[in-house]
């Protein structure tokens, strides 16, 4: 696995040992920044949830974002990540927090321009995150969110004020982006 694009593209990237951790294949990164980078959004601040071996923050951070904070619950994924930050020469510029996508929830503080997720596709809790994140203080009106996530639980077409905006297939993952609604 290796970063694909940015000033770090080509440097590869370490993954957690065990199959408890399904990395983000090489064509669905590709297609996940190619669609922010088609948002106009910005992206200076980036969080990544259930972060795994952290390849989409660090694809974020190569691509131009100045700030990232990687969230997981497993130790060994968290070790991984650091190490795959000093790798890159981004750990300067992220934070990584070894607790739960729901526990972040209630202790991140800072405003983030996108948020990606890669939660297992066999956790049917992914809607009630969706919710408690599109209507909580992590959120501002410009921000993106990008779910990547399996068809066996299929996420709702809008959360609080934020709906969905882009979705796409690439064999079992889908991906779906969402931003505020119009006022």
């Amino acid at each position: 696995m290796r970063v694909e694009g940015g000033s770090a593209r080509g440097i590869e990237l370490k993954a957690p040992p065990g199959r408890r951790v399904r990395p983000t294949t090489s064509l669905t990164r590709q297609a996940v920044f190619s669609m922010i980078e088609n948002s106009g959004c910005k992206y200076d601040t980036v969080l990544d949830l259930y972060a795994g071996s952290g390849a989409l923050g660090i694809e974020a951070l190569s691509r131009g974002a100045h700030r990232a904070d990687f969230v997981d619950n497993s130790r060994e994924c968290c070790t991984v990540i650091r190490q795959n930050l000093l790798r890159t020469g981004f750990a300067d510029r992220a934070d990584v927090y070894c607790i739960s996508a729901h526990k972040a929830l209630g202790i991140l503080e800072r405003q983030y321009d996108v948020i990606l997720l890669d939660p297992p596709y066999d956790d049917s809790c992914t809607d009630e995150l969706l919710s408690k994140l599109m209507t909580g203080p992590l959120v501002t009106p410009e921000t993106l969110v990008v779910v990547s996530h399996g068809a066996r639980h299929p996420l709702a077409r809008s959360y609080g004020l934020f709906a969905a905006w882009k979705q796409r297939r690439y064999g079992d993952s889908h991906i779906s982006l969402y931003r505020r609604e119009e006022q």
